[in-house]
C-alpha cells in the first residue's frame, strides 16, 4: 500500500531540489546580514528580506502552475503502459535520483565549509577568507551569490530577480523530472505524497545547514555523517534502478538469497534499509552497481578532499605573501573573522594615509 502513494525517488528529487533553493535563499539572507554598511539607506535590510520572501512565494507558486499546466494535459491524453513500460519508467527515475543524491553528497561538504571552493582572485592585495573551523578559504554562497552581487548588487530589483529565477528553475526541474510518472496511471499517485515529504525533508535540511553555518564551529563530522547517508541512499537508488531495469530486458544470474520473512525487502524490520541498496537476493548486476557506484562516489570525494587541500596551500602561500612587509600593512582592505557566525568578512581599513 504504501509503495503505490509513496516513490521514494520523487521524495529525493523534491529534496534535493528544495534542499538546494533554502541553501540560495540562506546564503542571500546571510549576505544580507553580514553588511555592515548598507549601499541603499531608502531600501533597509528588513525591506530586503521581505523582498527575499516574496520572490520565493511567488516563484514556487508560478512554477507549480506551469508544472500543473503541463502534467494535467499528460495525465489526461496518456494511454496506459504495460508492465515493462512502468518497470522501465521507475528504473530510470531512479537512477536519475541516485545522480543526484551523488551531486548533493559532494556539494553538502562544499556548503558546510568542509570542501574548499575555488575562488577567484580580485586582487594580489587581497588576502583569502579564512574558515576558523578548517583554516581555509571559505566560501558558502553559490555561483549565484558573488561578491560583487553582495556589495553592489543589493537592490530591490536584483534580489528580486535572483532569488525568484533560482527559486523557480529549482522548483520547475522538479516538474521536468516527474513528466514520465505523468504518462503512466500508477505512477502518477504517489506523486503528491512523495513531494510532500520530499519538500519537508529538503527545506527542513536547508534550515539545519543554514543554523549549522551559524553556530557550529567545527562541521567536519556534520559533513561526514550527511555526506556519508546521502552516498549511501545513491548507491542504493542506482542500485535498484539497475535491477528495475534488469526485470524488464534480461536477469543476471541470482548469486545468493536470504530466506525467511525476517529477511524480506517487503516487510519491516528489513524494508528500512532498502533506500540503502538492501535486497534479500543479490543478482550479478546488483552487486557490480553496488559496489562500483559506492566506489566511484568514494573516489568523487577523495578527489575534492585533494583539491581543497591543494586549495588551501595556495590560500597559505597567499597570506604568507600578504603578511610580508609591503602588504597587510599597506593594504587598505583586509579580513576579520566574525565571532558570532564563524565566518570571515571583508572590511576597509578607514584610516587616512
Amino acid at each position: 500500500m504504501a509503495s503505490t502513494w509513496i516513490d521514494f525517488a520523487v521524495v529525493t528529487i523534491f529534496a534535493r531540489e528544495f534542499l538546494e533553493g533554502t541553501i540560495i535563499i540562506g546564503e542571500y539572507r546571510t549576505i544580507i546580514f553580514r553588511c555592515d554598511h548598507w549601499p541603499n539607506p531608502e531600501f533597509t535590510q528588513k525591506d530586503a528580506l521581505k523582498t527575499i520572501l516574496w520572490a520565493s512565494v511567488i516563484a514556487v507558486v508560478s512554477a507549480l502552475v506551469v508544472i500543473a499546466a503541463v502534467a494535467i494535459p499528460l495525465a489526461i491524453l496518456s494511454k496506459d503502459f504495460d508492465d515493462r513500460t512502468s518497470k522501465t519508467i521507475e528504473g530510470v527515475s531512479k537512477i536519475v535520483a541516485g545522480v543526484c543524491l551523488l551531486q548533493l553528497s559532494l556539494k553538502l561538504p562544499k556548503w558546510l565549509g568542509v570542501y574548499a571552493r575555488k575562488r577567484k582572485k580580485k586582487s594580489s592585495d587581497t588576502p583569502p577568507p579564512i574558515d576558523s573551523a578548517n583554516g581555509s578559504s571559505f566560501d558558502n554562497a553559490e555561483d549565484n551569490s558573488t561578491e560583487e552581487e553582495s556589495n553592489n548588487g543589493l537592490t530591490k530589483r536584483s534580489i528580486f530577480f535572483n532569488v525568484a529565477w533560482n527559486i523557480w528553475r529549482e522548483v520547475a526541474e522538479c516538474g521536468v523530472f516527474l513528466i514520465p510518472f505523468f504518462l503512466t496511471g500508477e505512477g502518477v499517485k504517489a506523486v503528491p505524497l512523495s513531494a510532500v515529504i520530499g519538500s519537508f525533508v529538503g527545506l527542513a535540511l536547508g534550515v539545519a545547514i543554514y543554523f549549522a553555518n551559524k553556530t557550529l564551529k567545527d562541521k567536519r563530522m556534520l559533513a561526514f555523517f550527511m555526506g556519508s547517508l546521502l552516498l549511501l541512499m545513491s548507491t542504493g537508488l542506482f542500485s535498484g534502478g539497475c535491477h528495475n531495469l534488469e526485470k524488464v530486458f534480461g536477469m543476471t544470474k541470482v548469486v545468493w538469497t536470504l530466506e525467511g520473512d525476517f529477511w524480506s525487502v517487503d516487510r519491516l524490520p528489513m524494508t528500512v534499509f532498502k533506500p540503502f541498496g538492501y535486497s534479500d537476493y543479490r543478482t550479478v548486476l546488483q552487486i557490480a552497481t553496488f559496489w562500483g557506484w559506492l566506489f566511484l562516489g568514494l573516489l568523487l570525494h577523495y578527489r575534492k578532499w585533494r583539491q581543497s587541500q591543494g586549495q588551501r596551500s595556495e590560500d597559505d602561500e597567499d597570506r604568507d605573501s600578504f603578511s610580508t612587509p609591503g602588504g597587510s600593512e599597506s593594504s587598505a582592505g583586509s579580513a576579520v573573522m566574525d565571532e558570532e557566525n564563524g565566518q570571515q568578512i571583508d572590511v576597509v581599513d578607514a584610516t587616512p594615509p
